[in-house]
């Protein structure tokens, strides 16, 4: 049986481009995270670019856009201004079969952008304008009214949400919306500096707001304050009902309380790592919203993971759900 997936996160236009590790020391840039930036930083980073492709992105925009992808019925609920950049966005979503329910609005900042340069080792490190998609808030969700949360269905959030207070207040309304039709909350922990930005909020939400949580490594690491992954994928599964681990380029690892699952993952070269966790996040969540066990679940996002790293930008480019069919998984 399948089921809806809404998104709610930053509508983040993204800007990629290459560039050698020289590149990134000299314009001050730490390879491999997430840095926020303000935004005449921004407008410096994006001149200095070369060979720029632009495309609508967002942590949890990029998920929902692979879900949409494989055939389920998924809607983003992101802010933009009312821009070039923020239009773009807008149409480009509807036009890859993703409902946009909130219109471009007449707001005073510029629609958010995530300047990403990708290292010759396929490395990503983003430099992210907090534009307007930050600015997302309860009334922003409540004005869209209950119809769109009416079929219940999963309801899937980011970390880089918790940024700003605004942002807080609409996961909350969203989660409410949810609860009360009957579906499910999961979340993604989205970077490390976010899991210390606000370790007390993501600890207290896995605890008690969500039933499915997704991070890496180094997420679940930081989050618990231990060197330890086993210890904080344990304290993780006894406060939430299914928690998802990606290893960079190692077996995933699958906890429902005491159940244990392995997702096999075969080394692939790496042409752009950007989008590598949003996507096994799409084929995880498209997996659980269709009945699959975890394992399979995870089995279907290691699949879309590494589909997406073999080629320049963070979604799917082939039809993914051939390549269920070729491991056995459709």
């Amino acid at each position: 049986m399948s089921t809806q997936v809404i998104g709610i996160g930053n509508a983040m236009v993204d800007v990629i481009a290459p560039a050698t590790d020289l590149f990134l020391d000299q314009m001050g840039i730490e390879k491999g995270i997430m840095q926020l930036i303000e935004r005449d930083r921004a407008e410096l980073l994006y001149a200095a670019m070369t060979e720029r492709t632009e495309a609508p992105g967002g942590s949890v925009g990029n998920t929902i856009a692979g879900i949409g992808a494989l055939g389920l019925p998924t809607a983003f609920i992101g802010k933009v201004r009312d821009d070039a950049l923020g239009r773009f966005y807008a149409d480009a979503m509807e036009a890859q079969g993703t409902a946009f329910p909130l219109p471009p609005q007449p707001v005073e900042r510029p629609t958010s952008r995530s300047m990403i340069f990708v290292s010759p080792d396929g490395e990503r490190s983003m430099n992210t304008y907090l534009g307007a998609g930050a600015d997302l808030g309860s009334r922003d969700v409540d004005g869209l009214g209950d119809s769109i949360f009416a079929q219940g269905g999963l309801l899937f959030l980011e970390g880089y949400l918790f940024d700003k207070p605004e942002g807080k207040t609409a996961f909350a309304e969203a989660a409410a919306k949810m609860k009360a039709a009957g579906g499910r909350t999961a979340i993604t922990i989205s970077d490390p500096f976010c899991a210390e930005r606000h370790r007390a909020d993501f600890q207290r939400l896995i605890a008690g707001d969500v039933d499915i949580a997704i991070g890496n490594a180094a997420e679940w690491t930081t989050l618990y304050e231990t060197d330890d992954l086993d210890a904080a994928i344990d304290r993780a599964a006894s406060a939430c009902d299914l928690v998802a681990c990606t290893r960079s380029g190692e077996d995933v690892w699958i906890r429902q309380g005491a159940e244990r699952f392995t997702a096999p993952v075969t080394p692939a070269r790496v042409v752009d790592a950007t989008g590598a966790g949003d996507q096994f996040a799409a084929g995880f969540l498209y997996g659980l919203a269709t009945g699959r066990d975890p394992g399979t679940a995870a089995r279907m996002g290691v699949v879309c993971a590494a589909e997406v790293i073999g080629h320049i930008g963070p979604r799917p480019q082939v039809d993914v759900m051939d390549l269920f069919r070729e491991a056995g998984l459709a």
